[in-house]
């Protein structure tokens, strides 16, 4: 008998222990049981190293769901990602508005997808699509890694692009034009001629050839002061013979 009702006992608390954990169970997740969830596709153009199943999906920082599956597109270049959207927010309302984008979280490497509202003026960067999918598609844009990368690539081929040989050989052929041109000009030959010319303006400007200038000058007023004297005692002269 003691055997019996120990068996008892313990298949009793064995049978409470499970139902406790069963309600504990539905109890912690029934929001995720009673809300419908709700499906959607998005379509990458570029790597989503990083990106998992279960990883969060969220709508402005708010997680609204997670990814449900990730598997190659049907044409072999995009990536096909199934969201699960178990949020009380209906993206059919705006699903025109809603845009995609790969977000990492920090620099760990680790992908997220963030939910946005296209802006009024933003292009359509979505990858088109020439296959039907199963659930609604929510448009896509490049993430801010990929905008980089293709910048730098457009960069380098641009660069790659410029004719540097040829630049370089019409540098060249410039600098030999103008070493010809002042060679041509005489240089040495000018600068001699203008120094031969600021010899004779020396010269010219010597102070003992000024002096004799300045006493040439004063002794030609002396002989003017003089004529000018007896030019006075003539017409005296011729005064006195008039009268």
């Amino acid at each position: 008998m003691a055997s019996i009702k120990t068996k008892f006992t313990v298949g009793l608390f064995v049978m409470i222990g499970f139902v406790i954990a069963m309600v504990t169970i539905m109890w912690l997740g029934k929001f995720h049981y009673l809300e419908e969830s709700q499906y959607y596709i998005v379509y990458f153009d570029e790597s989503v190293q990083g990106l998992d199943k279960d990883s969060p999906v969220k709508y402005r920082g708010v997680s609204i769901g997670r990814v449900e599956n990730i598997v190659v597109a049907p044409d072999a270049a995009l990536i096909k990602v199934i969201l699960k959207i178990e949020s009380s927010l209906k993206l059919e309302d705006h699903l025109e508005d809603m845009v995609a984008e790969l977000k990492s979280v920090g620099i760990t490497g680790i992908m997220f997808i963030e939910l946005e509202r296209k802006k009024d003026d933003e292009p359509d960067l979505s990858p088109e699509t020439t296959f039907p999918s199963e659930y609604p598609v929510i448009a896509t844009k490049p993430s801010n890694i990929s905008q980089i990368i293709k910048g730098i690539d457009n960069v380098l081929n641009q660069i790659n692009a410029l004719d540097l040989q040829g630049i370089t050989a019409e540098f060249k052929n410039t600098l030999d034009t103008i070493n010809k041109t002042v060679a041509d000009a005489q240089i040495e030959k000018i600068s001699s001629d203008i120094k031969a010319s600021l010899d004779k303006v020396e010269l010219m400007l010597d102070v003992k050839k000024w002096n004799n200038v300045m006493e040439s000058f004063i002794h030609a007023s002396s002989s003017f002061n003089n004529f000018s004297v007896n030019a006075d005692k003539t017409v005296g002269k011729i005064d006195s013979i008039v009268e």
